[in-house]
Formats: structure tokens, C-alpha cells, sequence
């Protein structure tokens, strides 16, 4: 197998697994056991030494499969009588030896008599590690023997890569069947120090020679299975046993590889504790073929995990990072500054955190080698952030916004201020104006919105636009609202290629006109007036400048509104105004989710609520009677519906019972400070007038457009709007009038005239009709005139 690639010899592996279960199925059991034999061999085998662990994975898969086949046909031989009873039965899955029959017993005697006359030591050993929970049905205790021999027996393996190997084989299988069984373990350990010596030997460097191996290569192949059996030793042990084991390291072999390798395995508490005699050890310790920044990096990670004693911590760092700075090759300093930075920003203040980030710098600058160190640089500012929560601290370390220039690549540098940005919103509980903070901040929201561009996806950009304004949410100039203005302005002009980012500031700069009303009570200074009419400004500038039209037309209607409660007339119309323009614009269809749909529903939304807020809005002296809803009327006259919509006569309709209102003696609802309508005309007979020729026309227009509803889907579009009519008049017309009063039950009647009306539609206005009737005569004869024909819905 010696020509075989990795991937052939794998495949060549699972083929013996095959052959093996085949014969055991067979009853060849001898065959079967030839094979587990012919796998073990394989373990004697370091011909290419850089494969043995994989080979070591591989090659005991198959001796556990060979293991379990023996213990479960000796399970299946196992049937007992059990007290008092006539028909044997399997045994249980926590039997116990008493109740294995003596056949099984000699059975499983038998295996271990085969097994013990295999000549080879390494492949007897093996096996007999395989099947070693068949010692369950001999006796408990065997357990124990038979590891404490084993573990003597593989003292007779010369190659000391071949027995550490061993070793794990034997702990992992004295964990599985006996996990509270140690006795074997230490010994193992022991014996592994009393060979150390021979990986100097000339056998070893022979061997590397020949395969052209370098030694620190050579030692990498040692840590899995010395790992293993450390973390097996490190199980559910004391301090003690860490204790004993460096004072042997220290007597016997004070090893760069075993000190690695025990740092990882036991408790961080523990070697927390111990961490000064570590660095001692670190220092004195053999380096040939394991480097020393592995034992820094190793020891860090522990003591990020575990503090050590308060009055050792200044003296590790200074002992560590005396040798860690000294380190020449960029990957070797940064796999160690990348762990200890943390163990700093835990127990240290700024000016030691300040010393590491100007000492990566100065070791990453050079050479660009910070261009090859992303991941870890990257790791390194999120190690800062998960323990550095005060920003003001944070943005004051000299050496931290030239290390985060470092990341010079633009996909870099965008996640690393999204990391910031995130670790700032969650942690940043208080408002703030600090301007260290705020400079810094804005700087690193600047990179994210830069690096949007036209091929940003809709989720990165939706990202990085909510994380821009949850740190607008987090600043605040308390009662300087002209500071807080100048910091919006200067929000919109950082970050204007983000529609959700400017809709935030305009939101924002709204709520600051209303929070200044609230503040003088409605009644504006001089100063206060010209705040307010600079924030209107602010928002009817910036709203322009949004892609999505639904969203100007609300920004336009919100601003005007809070422009209209600050008593700035002049900015609510020209804010109106812009809204009613911009409705020429709307298209018929938009893309929503990748569906087309038609706007109508939205337009017929907006144009409502418009409507209500047109009530209050005194005219213009200047621009004639109801001049903004005769122009919302000329853009609805000149929009171009789609065929067959109804949203036109809805919308007239709707323009209809908001002219009723305007023509009362005093109207619904007011603004504060500011004079309706109702104030303005005071119900004058000229004013009255206009408004009548208005609703005339748009009767006009209804009517004409129900007519041309006389076909197949239309007829239930007819009725629909006839009967939407009909309750507009109902609750805002005139019925002591004849021809109000006919009409209505005329619209009643073609409501119904088709069959195609709603039937609990219907009911429900009848009802409504019949409740005014109770304290009106008219209302009374109105309904015994609308009666309720059979319907096809």
C-alpha cells in the first residue's frame, strides 16, 4: 500500500472494513480476525510518517467495528435462566458476569486465548484493546488488569510516535468501558516522558531525512494523541495532578510540545493559577521543533478564559509581551497579539490597551503584512469591543482609529465598522453629544455609506442604513436644538446616497420642530418661529431626494403637517403644494417583492388622508377660494387612470363629503393657533357659492362616469360606487331638499338594479338609515322607500 495516494489508501481502508463485516456475517470468523490483524500491522508502519494520524483515525474505526462484532456475538450466546424462571432469556444491557453462561464465559476465553497468540506485539496489543469490553463477562475487575498490563505492554513498542498512539488508543478505550478507572493513565503519561528523548535520536532523524521532514512538522503529528491522553489524565482531576505532572516536566523533559499540550488540556482555572511558573517553564523550556509564540498563544487562551491572581497580572503581561514583541515574522506575532489583546482589555485601562494596538501596528505596517492578516486583525477589534463598552475611552485611544486604518480593503473595513457601529448602538445606553465620540463615529459610518454603490445588495444596504440610524437615535444636544439641527445637516450631507437614512433625519428633524412647540407652548418667539421655519426647510429640501414616491408624498403631507402646527403657513403650501404636483408622477403600476401591482390603492390612501388635512388649511388670500383643492381636483381630472379603475370617482367622491364639511359653520376639528376656513369666510354666501360649483361639478363628473358602467364586471363596480354615493349623501347631504332626497333613493335603486350589491353591505346602510330616522321624519320616509331586492351575492 505503499504506492497508494491518501485518498486510494482511504478507499483501500474501508474496503478491509467491508471484507471483515462480509466474513463475520459468513461465520468466518477467522478470516475476520486475519483481517482485524492484517489493519493492526499497518499501525507498525511510519513509512510515510506525515499520514499516521489519519491512518491511526482510519485503522481503528475498523478494529472498533471487529471489537463490537465479538462482543455482540457473544451477547447473542449469553442466554440465562432467570429466578424461578423455565425460558431463557437475553441478557440485559447492564448485566452483570453472574448471569453470563458458562459457555459464553468459555467463548469469550477462547477470543482472548486466539488473541494472546498473535506473535507480533503491535497488532496483538490492538486487538486485544478491540475486544477489551468482552471483559465484561468475565469479571468487572478485569477491567483494570488488563489495562495496567497493556499499558506495560506497549512500553515493548521502540518507535515513539507508534506507542503515543498507542496510548490513546488504550485511554480512549479505558474511558469508554471504565471512565472512572485512572491508574493506567499517569503510568502511560510516564512512560511517554522516558522516551521523549529518543525524538532526538538517530533513528528519528534518520527517518526524517529520508522522508524530508522537518522536526517541527515531525512534532505536530505527537499533539493529537498527547492531547487525548492529557485531556483523559485532566478529566475530572484536581489541581494536584496538574502540579505533579510540571514537576515532572520540569525533572524529566521540560518539552515546548508537552507544555502545549498541557495547557490545552487542563481546567484555564488551573493553569491560570499556575500561570507565572508557565512563563518560567515557557522560558526555560527545549524549543527545537515547537516554537514558543504556540506556548504564549496556548497560555493566553487560557488566561482569557480564567484570571489569573490579581497580583500577577501586570507581571505575566510584561514576561509575555517582552518576548512576544521581539518576534519578527508577522504571522507567528500576530497569532499571539491577536489572544493577549484580550486578556488586556480585561484587566487593563487604556493606556496598556493603547501600547498593544500601536505595537500590532508597527509590526503589521511594514511590508503591508497587514493586507495577509485580515481575519486576525478583524478579531482583534472585536476582542476590544466585546469588553470595551465606553465609547468616550474607546475613541481616545491614540492608536486606535490609525489601527482600524489598517484595513484597507474596502469589504474589510466596511464589516469592521459594522462591528463598531453594532457594539456601539447595543451598548451606548445614554444619549451623547461628546464630540470625540461623535467624530469618531461619524467617520465610521461614512466608510459604510460609502461603500454603497449601485451594485450593494438590498439587504447590505438595508444593513448598513439601519445601523446609520440607530446611531443618529443615540445622539442628542438635550435643549440646543440649533446644535441638534446643525447635526442633522450635517447627517444629510455624510449620507445621502441612504433613502432610509434620510427619511430617519427628516422624521428626526420633525420631531424637533414639534419638541420645540411643546416646549414654548404653541407660542413661537421670534427665534423659536425662525427655528421652526428652518427645520420646515430642512425637510422640504431634503425630501426631493428620495427614489421611492409613496414615501415623498407622506414626508411632504407629515412635514406640511408640522409645519401647519408651528403656525408656518407659507412652508405647510409649499410643502402641500409639492405633494400635489408630485401626484402627476405617481405611475399606474409598481414593482413590489418582484410583482407588478397597481398604485390605485395607494394613490386613493393618500389622496384621503391628504384630504382631512385640507379641511384645516386656511386659504391663500392671494391664490383664491379652496385653490389647493382645486388643484389636487386638476391633477386628479388629468391623471392618466388606468382602463377601467374607479379609483378617479372614489376619490371625487370622497372630495364630495370633505366639501360638506367645508361648507359648515364651524368645522369638525382645528389646528391651534391657526384660523380655518370656518374663521376665515364666517359662512359667506360668496364663499358658500364656490363651493356648491365645485360640488356640482364633481356630481357631474360621478354621475357621468356610473353611466359608463354597463357591462359584465363593470355592473358590480357600478353598484359599488352608486352605493358609496349614496351614503355620502345620506351622511352629509341635505335630505329635507326634493331633489337630495330623490336622488338618493335613485343611487338606492341602482345600487340594487343588477343583483350584483353585497347583501350585508345593504343591510348594514338600511340600518344606518332606519337609526337617523328615530329623530328625523325624512330619514323615517327615506327608508320605507329603500327597499331590499333579491341579490345574486
Amino acid at each position: 500500500m505503499l504506492n497508494l495516494s491518501q485518498q486510494d489508501y482511504m478507499t483501500r481502508i474501508e474496503e478491509l472494513n467491508q471484507a471483515l463485516i462480509c466474513a463475520w456475517n459468513r461465520d468466518q470468523r477467522v478470516k475476520a480476525l486475519k483481517i482485524a490483524i492484517q489493519c493492526a500491522k499497518m499501525l507498525a508502519d511510519t513509512a510515510v510518517v506525515q499520514f499516521y494520524p489519519s491512518k491511526f483515525v482510519l485503522i481503528t474505526d475498523v478494529l472498533d467495528t471487529f471489537g463490537r462484532l465479538v462482543y455482540d456475538r457473544i451477547k447473542e450466546k449469553s442466554s440465562y435462566l432467570p429466578p424461578g424462571g423455565r425460558v431463557p432469556i437475553k441478557l440485559p444491557a447492564n448485566f452483570t458476569p453472574d448471569k453470563v453462561p458458562e459457555s459464553a464465559k468459555e467463548t469469550c476465553r477462547n477470543w482472548f486465548y486466539k488473541i494472546a497468540s498473535i506473535r507480533e506485539l503491535i497488532p496483538r496489543i490492538y486487538v486485544e484493546m478491540a475486544i477489551m469490553r468482552c471483559y465484561g463477562y468475565l469479571d468487572q475487575g478485569e477491567y483494570s488488569n488488563a489495562l495496567n498490563k497493556l499499558t506495560q505492554a506497549i512500553r515493548g513498542i521502540g518507535d515513539p510516535l507508534v506507542s503515543i498512539y498507542a496510548r490513546c488508543y488504550l485511554s480512549r478505550v479505558g474511558m469508554v468501558l471504565a471512565p472512572n478507572i485512572h491508574n493506567h493513565l499517569l503510568p502511560c503519561f510516564n512512560d511517554f516522558l522516558s522516551c521523549y528523548s529518543q525524538l532526538q535520536g538517530d533513528s528519528v532523524q534518520n527517518m526524517l531525512a529520508l522522508q524530508r521532514l522537518e522536526m517541527p512538522q515531525y512534532l505536530t503529528l505527537y499533539s493529537p494523541a498527547l492531547d487525548w491522553l492529557l485531556q483523559c489524565i485532566a478529566h475530572n482531576s484536581s489541581e494536584e495532578t496538574l502540579i505533579k505532572i510540571l514537576d515532572k516536566c520540569q525533572k524529566q523533559c521540560n518539552s515546548a510540545l508537552l507544555l502545549n499540550s498541557i495547557m490545552g488540556a487542563f481546567k484555564p482555572e488551573y493553569v491560570a493559577n499556575k500561570a507565572i511558573q508557565f512563563t518560567e517553564m515557557i522560558k526555560e523550556c527545549e524549543e527545537t521543533g515547537f516554537p514558543k509564540h504556540y506556548l504564549h498563544r496556548s497560555l493566553g487562551l487560557c488566561l482569557v478564559l480564567a484570571d489569573p491572581p490579581d497580583n500577577q497580572k501586570l507581571s505575566l503581561l510584561n514576561e509575555v509581551w517582552k518576548v512576544v514583541m521581539k518576534l519578527k515574522n508577522p504571522t507567528d506575532y500576530i497569532s499571539c497579539a491577536e489572544v493577549w489583546i484580550e486578556y488586556v482589555v480585561k484587566h487593563f485601562g487604556k493606556r496598556e490597551v493603547n501600547t498593544i494596538l500601536g505595537d500590532i501596528t508597527k509590526h503589521m505596517t511594514p511590508d503591508r503584512a497587514f493586507e495577509d492578516f485580515y481575519p486576525q486583525l478583524q478579531s482583534v477589534v472585536t476582542k476590544i469591543l466585546s469588553h470595551q463598552h465606553d465609547f468616550s475611552v474607546l475613541f481616545t485611544l491614540e492608536k486606535f482609529l490609525p489601527f482600524i486604518d489598517m484595513f484597507q480593503k474596502d469589504s474589510v473595513k466596511t464589516e469592521v465598522c459594522k462591528n463598531i457601529t453594532e457594539s456601539f448602538i447595543k451598548y451606548q445606553t445614554e444619549s451623547t453629544n461628546d464630540p470625540v465620540i461623535l467624530n469618531a463615529m461619524m467617520f465610521v459610518c461614512k466608510t459604510m455609506h460609502d461603500s454603497v454603490n449601485a451594485l450593494t445588495l438590498d439587504d447590505d444596504r438595508r444593513v448598513i442604513s439601519n445601523l446609520i440610524c440607530g446611531f443618529i437615535h443615540k445622539v442628542s444636544f438635550g435643549r440646543d436644538f440649533e446644535q441638534q439641527l446643525s447635526y442633522y445637516v450635517e447627517c444629510r450631507a455624510s449620507f445621502s446616497n441612504l433613502d432610509l437614512v434620510l427619511v430617519e433625519l427628516i422624521q428626526k428633524v420633525n420631531s424637533l420642530s414639534m419638541h420645540t412647540r411643546n416646549v414654548v407652548k404653541g407660542n413661537h418667539s421670534r427665534k423659536t418661529a425662525a427655528f421652526v421655519r428652518a427645520c420646515a426647510a430642512y425637510c422640504f429640501i431634503t425630501v426631493p431626494s428620495l427614489e421611492n414616491i409613496f414615501t415623498q408624498l407622506d414626508l411632504y403631507l407629515l412635514s406640511g403637517q408640522v409645519a401647519l402646527l408651528n403656525q408656518c403657513l407659507s412652508q405647510a403650501d409649499a410643502n402641500f403644494k409639492a405633494a400635489i404636483s408630485l401626484l402627476a408622477d405617481v405611475p399606474k403600476v409598481l414593482d413590489f417583492d418582484g410583482k407588478i401591482r397597481s398604485t390605485d390603492s395607494m394613490f386613493v390612501t393618500f389622496v384621503s388622508n391628504f384630504l382631512s388635512t385640507l379641511l384645516v388649511v386656511p386659504d391663500n388670500p392671494d391664490q383664491g377660494v379652496l385653490y389647493l383643492v382645486r388643484g389636487l381636483l386638476n391633477v386628479l381630472q388629468d391623471y392618466s387612470w388606468e382602463p377601467n379603475s374607479t379609483a378617479k370617482i372614489t376619490l371625487y367622491i370622497k372630495v364630495l363629503a370633505m366639501l360638506s364639511a367645508v361648507s359648515q359653520d364651524d368645522y369638525p376639528y382645528h389646528v391651534d393657533k391657526v384660523d380655518s376656513n370656518d374663521a376665515m369666510y364666517g359662512s359667506d354666501p360668496k364663499f358658500l357659492n364656490e363651493v356648491q360649483k365645485v360640488c356640482g361639478t364633481l356630481l357631474s363628473e360621478v354621475l357621468n362616469q356610473l353611466t359608463t358602467l354597463q357591462d359584465g364586471e363593470n355592473l358590480k363596480k357600478q353598484s359599488a360606487l352608486a352605493l358609496d354615493l349614496f351614503m355620502c349623501l345620506v351622511a352629509h347631504g341635505d335630505m329635507e331638499q326634493e331633489s337630495m332626497f330623490l336622488f338618493a333613493i335613485n343611487l338606492w335603486g341602482l345600487a340594487q338594479k343588477h343583483g350584483l350589491s353585497d347583501t350585508k353591505v345593504m343591510v348594514r346602510h338600511l340600518d344606518y338609515v332606519k337609526k337617523k330616522g328615530r329623530d328625523n321624519k325624512k330619514f323615517q320616509e327615506l327608508a320605507s322607500k329603500m327597499p331590499l331586492l333579491q341579490t345574486r351575492t
